[in-house]
């Protein structure tokens, strides 16, 4: 196994103060230090998705989000449920990907988190359904719903409930053994 492990961090939300882009940079904060971590921000760039321009290698902002997982060792995913169902830019990020195999067995953790009692757990589900439609390896052990997020983080993205820590540090061990 390399040294370093190098892991693509998406969050789900463009919101400037979005409880899971707190989580997620918290998340690296508890990382090992072997794991070399690249935030990807372009969830909000990419182009709406249609078949009929997904042709060649695509729109510039759709090669650099394909070359960016194809890169990373494995991946993780934090994100809110709108709706009842995953946020439409990583939907639509997602839909980018179908036609690739930049995701075929990359070891991906998948976090859901909301203020809500359930967690964004539809969002999960539907984000499990459509990993796996493009071949993800999602993580045994690597996925992780999160209800009453905001009760568990401070305003400046600390993570104050000590369950919670202990589960996000079991989802990165689990990340990194399955890139072993």
């Amino acid at each position: 196994m390399k040294k370093e492990l190098s892991v693509l961090a998406i969050s789900g939300s463009l919101r400037k103060h979005s409880s899971n882009t707190a989580l997620m940079n918290a998340m690296i904060g508890l990382a090992p230090s072997r794991m070399d971590w690249k935030i990807y921000q372009g969830l909000g760039d990419l182009p709406h998705f249609n078949p009929d321009d997904d042709h060649g290698d695509g729109p510039v902002e759709v090669r650099e989000l394909r070359a960016h997982i194809q890169a990373a060792d494995a991946v993780l995913i934090c994100t809110p449920e709108y709706a009842n169902g995953v946020p439409g830019v990583l939907k639509n990020a997602l839909d980018w990907l179908v036609s690739t195999t930049v995701f075929l067995q990359k070891p991906t953790a998948v976090i859901s988190a909301s203020p809500t009692p359930m967690g964004g757990d539809k969002a999960h589900a539907s984000l499990l359904l459509t990993l796996g439609m493009i071949n993800a390896a999602v993580v045994e052990g690597g996925t992780l719903i999160i209800p009453h997020i905001t009760m568990k983080m401070d305003k400046n993205g600390a993570i104050t409930d000590e369950q919670l820590r202990a589960d996000l540090s079991s989802v990165l061990q689990a990340l990194e053994r399955a890139c072993r």
